[in-house]
């Protein structure tokens, strides 16, 4: 990462509760503040399982780098709201398969900035770098990405637990539209977003709950609204799933349990 061309980190502001550390928080992770954990266990009480629901979300950003580096044979990966560093980042999966890998990492969370200038690294051969943006602005981070990645060639952009800050939904398809329509054929997308499929009211009132004492908001999408965001893109089999049931490790015990998070896989033709 070029720590010349990063800005210097903003003030981070302790009292207001911010997704990527209340994500650190449910990972086990220790970059996180009272106001974080607080909101993280009020939530939990409405909904039991967003630990298991983050853990598996994580293990799907796994999964989905591996697929993309390895059978899709991506070598530029451009990580849109990063959260904080953690085990097997990224850059730490796809340059284990290949370790060429090229990533840029884009958030917009002080503190993810701070440790992103301590934590990601990066093999010889291949390179890492960190934006602070805001994926409101999709222009400034294709623009900042330009100096790490080529667009000439495939990209897959991922977009974990983000869209979902987007509530309206023809922002969200805009801002995936801006993303992907400077990328070269070949180039992918994934993104992962909660539903009310599987918990129903309990994930519901936890996004309320959300809504209500952290930011940003968030709103859930059906798994159809899902799809709708891949629009010109061939969705990659299994297609928008259940995170857990998305080309799972190990089915020798049958399917793993569905969560609300949903995510898929697609390519640009």
């Amino acid at each position: 990462m070029d720590e010349e061309r990063t800005p210097p980190a903003p003030a981070i502001d302790t009292t207001v509760s911010h997704s990527a550390r209340i994500w650190d928080y449910w990972l086990g992770g220790k970059e996180n503040y009272e106001v974080d954990r607080r909101l993280g266990d009020q939530i939990e009480a409405v909904l039991p399982d967003i630990v298991q629901q983050a853990r598996a979300d994580r293990q799907f950003l796994g999964r989905v780098v591996r697929y993309l580096a390895g059978e899709a044979g991506i070598r530029q990966f451009l990580d849109i709201g990063t959260g904080l560093p953690t085990v097997d980042n990224t850059h730490q999966v796809a340059q284990r398969v290949a370790p060429q890998s090229k990533i840029v990492y884009v958030d917009n969370d002080p503190l993810v900035l701070v440790h992103a200038r301590a934590l990601l690294t990066s093999t010889p051969e291949g390179a890492t770098d960190y934006l602070d943006a805001d994926m409101h602005d999709p222009d400034a981070i294709l623009r900042g990405a330009e100096a790490t990645l080529d667009f000439s060639e495939p990209v897959a952009i991922t977009m974990l637990g983000v869209v979902w800050h987007v509530i309206d939904d023809a922002e969200a398809r805009d801002i995936i539209g801006r993303l992907k329509a400077p990328l070269a054929p070949g180039s992918h997308l994934a993104i992962a977003h909660p539903t009310i499929e599987i918990t129903g009211e309990k994930m519901a009132e936890a996004i309320r709950q959300w809504n209500e004492f952290g930011k940003p908001p968030g709103t859930h999408r059906t798994p159809r609204q899902i799809e709708a965001l891949f629009a010109g893109l061939d969705l990659v089999e299994p297609g928008v799933v259940s995170c857990t049931r998305w080309r799972p490790d190990d089915t020798r015990f049958g399917e793993p349990p569905e969560t609300d998070q949903f995510g898929g896989v697609a390519r640009k033709p």
